[in-house]
């Protein structure tokens, strides 16, 4: 056992838990520049870490939501109809780039690139959901017609960007679905549908990248030995936790490692 992978696996699984963001958005850079793990074998393992993890950090917002707080589970079968078509066309992709120097550099600048989107989203989040607010009234029919296909689009933007750098599925997901259900997203609800919707879509890019070749099954282990309560404290703590605090925070980590990682 290394502890301070358990420990990384920790700190990851309350950031998950309470905001639904940091699954990827943390522990790939953690992989890459703390422990020096190659970033093909970090964004592969970090799929099977955020697959398992995420699916207890689900089943415990299930059981504590309720009828208001609880997944949009309508939301996520759109958004997978999007996401588990794109992650088969990137692990697809991926398969035929033989030159692992290519390979490690596309999948390093592209984690770069949406870390930094991510720090944007994360920062703006409030503002997206007002915008999308004064959008909705006045144009309701409108509105709710171009939902669903939406929906699907935004599920393919997060199935490309989780499969190539395992990032996106909390950070990028929370600020879509907060402009495509303005008025039907609480945080809580919102938290607890990016958390189910990437269960399913990490599960599929994460088999892909077992079958390429890219996954540390001890690395997998040690993780989730400190993910699997720290998710599980952290989703019984999401309804308390001060969003003010934790975005800013969150925000700026990202964009330094985002900077590191292009640099």
């Amino acid at each position: 056992m290394d502890w301070l992978h358990a420990i990384a696996g920790l700190f990851v699984g309350l950031m998950v838990g309470m905001t639904g963001v940091g699954g990827g958005s943390l522990m790939a850079p953690i992989l890459i520049l703390l422990f020096g793990v190659a970033p093909t074998t970090a964004v592969g393992t970090d799929l099977w870490f955020a697959s398992i993890t995420k699916a207890v950090g689900g089943a415990v917002h299930h059981h504590q939501g309720g009828a208001e707080g609880g997944p949009d589970y309508d939301v996520v079968k759109r958004l997978m109809i999007g996401s588990i078509p794109a992650s088969l066309i990137v692990l697809a992709i991926l398969s035929q780039m033989h030159l692992g120097q290519i390979k490690t550099g596309v999948i390093t600048g592209a984690l770069g690139v949406v870390l930094i989107g991510t720090a944007v989203a994360t920062l703006l989040r409030g503002r997206f959901h007002q915008w999308a607010l004064a959008r909705r009234v006045g144009t309701a029919d409108r509105f709710t017609r171009w939902q669903p296909a939406l929906t699907v689009l935004a599920g393919a933007l997060l199935g490309a960007m989780v499969t190539l750098t395992s990032v996106g599925a909390g950070a990028i997901g929370a600020p879509l679905l907060l402009a495509l259900y303005p008025l039907r997203m609480r945080m809580q609800r919102l938290v607890a549908t990016d958390i189910v919707h990437a269960v399913p879509l990490t599960l599929v890019a994460g088999l892909g990248h077992l079958w390429i070749g890219n996954v540390n099954p001890v690395l997998l282990v040690n993780l989730l030995a400190g993910s699997l309560p720290g998710i599980v404290i952290g989703s019984l703590l999401a309804t308390r936790t001060s969003d003010r605090v934790l975005q800013p925070l969150l925000a700026a980590v990202l964009v330094v490692v985002g900077w590191r990682l292009i640099a």
